[in-house]
């Protein structure tokens, strides 16, 4: 899965795969059932185990049926066209197998769309309005009188393996990039407290969290909005600063990977902190082209005209360093001489993961009102295919270099017959390779970090055995 600020796939989580305590008997027949179907990125999916984690508090329970539920949530995904008509697909499954349904995510912005095909959706909320989903789940099926608070995990419930989370530490977003209405869905930059990133990291650090995936629709400005304010966790004053909470986070133990990182001057001391092996050296940055033109276009934040200097000056800083990206292409206007400037950057900035997206008009979008040329269909198509061969190469080399090291992975999954996958630091669950191990000793399990010694790769996979 792959990222532009929204994956371009959208897969459906069932609540039911939540972990939690089994309640008395009683509980379990009088407590009413909502199902939730979670669409979208993984910011979507932090809203998700929220809304969950305040129902399971009130003593609902999960239902990993349709049929099983009383209720069903559908968390939408709304930023491309492709994604709108997934989500309105979802609801509609929704309403023809249960007929009880709240509409919850970034289409709930847009009300009227859904309105228009599915006119018996209960309820439409915007995203992270939780309270608001679930007051509408109130509203259709009341909690149990005395609910059983501790029935709900310290960390909260979440749709993820148990050895990795998402950690959202702001919603919204400044930036006004033309091909994006996230700010019109979302709102404009929101950040939590320092403190209470911290406290909720270290919860899911005590809960089992082994790997945690910094999340927000841009990383790198985060604090901006609250001014950098300071705030308290363990007795000492953090700024909310992007640096100052990478640094904290370093310090809990764990894997810390750092996602939607706009390449903004101040970046440049964490890549000091990764080199120093306190976070991944690991950076998503949304890149989305190369060419000046078609970055004027797109009002893309950052993109000053020495980028590769920069990502040479922190390979200099961290070798391991690695970095992965989205593109798009087939934006309106691009000119063949745009896109082969694209190619030849990709060759000189040999970026180790990439992801590719054929342009689409978004309602709402900017884009749209700037008159430029529409590229045909087929020309995308052609750019695309293009663009992921150059790339494949690319990648393919970045991984043959790994071959003969050994190098640390989290364990993903055991098959019970000595084999599994796993995940080295330059890999993102969902939109990164794996690692496939040939022997996996039964002492190890989901979570273990280990030291694999890389035997084989391909273009987007290594393979590799355990090393004692």
């Amino acid at each position: 899965m792959d990222y532009l600020y929204l994956p371009p796939t959208f897969g459906t989580s069932w609540a039911m795969k939540a972990a939690t305590k089994t309640p008395d008997k009683k509980q379990i027949q009088s407590a009413p059932k909502v199902g939730v179907v979670s669409l979208g990125c993984p910011k979507a999916l932090v809203d998700s185990e929220r809304i969950m984690t305040k129902l399971r508090s009130q003593g609902y329970e999960l239902s990993g049926t349709y049929e099983g539920a009383d209720v069903v949530i559908v968390n939408t995904c709304g930023f491309l066209e492709s994604a709108q008509k997934e989500s309105l697909d979802a609801i509609g499954e929704a309403i023809s197998a249960n007929g009880k349904v709240i509409v919850t995510g970034c289409m709930g912005a847009e009300p009227e769309k859904i309105r228009a095909i599915h006119p018996k959706v209960h309820t439409i909320t915007g995203p992270h309005q939780y309270e608001n989903v679930v007051n509408a789940v109130h509203e259709v099926v009341k909690p149990v009188h005395d609910p059983y608070v501790d029935l709900v995990p310290e960390a909260g419930l979440r749709l993820t393996p148990r050895h990795y989370a998402y950690l959202k530490i702001s919603e919204g977003c400044n930036n006004r990039c033309t091909f994006c209405i996230i700010p019109k869905l979302r709102g404009d930059l929101v950040s939590r407290s320092t403190a209470h990133v911290l406290h909720e990291a270290a919860n899911l650090v005590k809960a089992g969290v082994k790997e945690l995936l910094v999340i927000s629709q841009d990383t790198s400005a985060y604090g901006l909005d609250i001014k950098y304010a300071e705030s308290v966790f363990k007795g000492r004053a953090v700024k909310a600063k992007f640096y100052d909470l990478a640094e904290a986070l370093g310090e809990m133990g764990v894997w810390v990977r750092m996602h939607y990182v706009y390449p903004y001057p101040h970046v440049d001391g964490v890549i000091e902190l990764m080199a120093a092996g306190k976070i991944l050296p690991y950076l998503d940055i949304p890149f989305q082209h190369a060419a000046p033109n078609v970055l004027k276009n797109m009002k893309r934040p950052a993109m000053q005209a020495k980028t590769l200097d920069r990502i040479k000056a922190w390979r200099e800083t961290c070798p391991d360093l690695v970095i992965r990206s989205s593109f798009i292409v087939g934006f309106p206007g691009e000119t063949e001489e745009d896109f082969q400037f694209l190619l030849d950057w990709l060759q000189e900035a040999q970026l180790d993961r990439v992801g590719c997206f054929k342009y689409e008009p978004v309602d709402g979008a900017t884009s749209e009102d700037l008159n430029l040329p529409e590229i045909p269909q087929a020309v995308k198509d052609e750019r695309w295919e293009r663009l992921m061969a150059v790339q494949q190469v690319i990648s393919a080399k970045r991984l043959a270099a790994k071959i003969g090291r050994i190098i640390p992975c989290i364990i993903d999954e055991v098959d019970g017959e000595g084999g599994g996958n796993a995940r080295s630091y330059g890999d993102a669950p969902e939109i990164d390779g794996s690692v496939y191990l040939r022997n996996v000793p039964k002492k190890y399990v989901q979570g273990d970090i280990v030291n694999v010694l890389i035997e084989d790769a391909d273009e987007y996979d290594m393979y590799g055995v355990i090393k004692k």
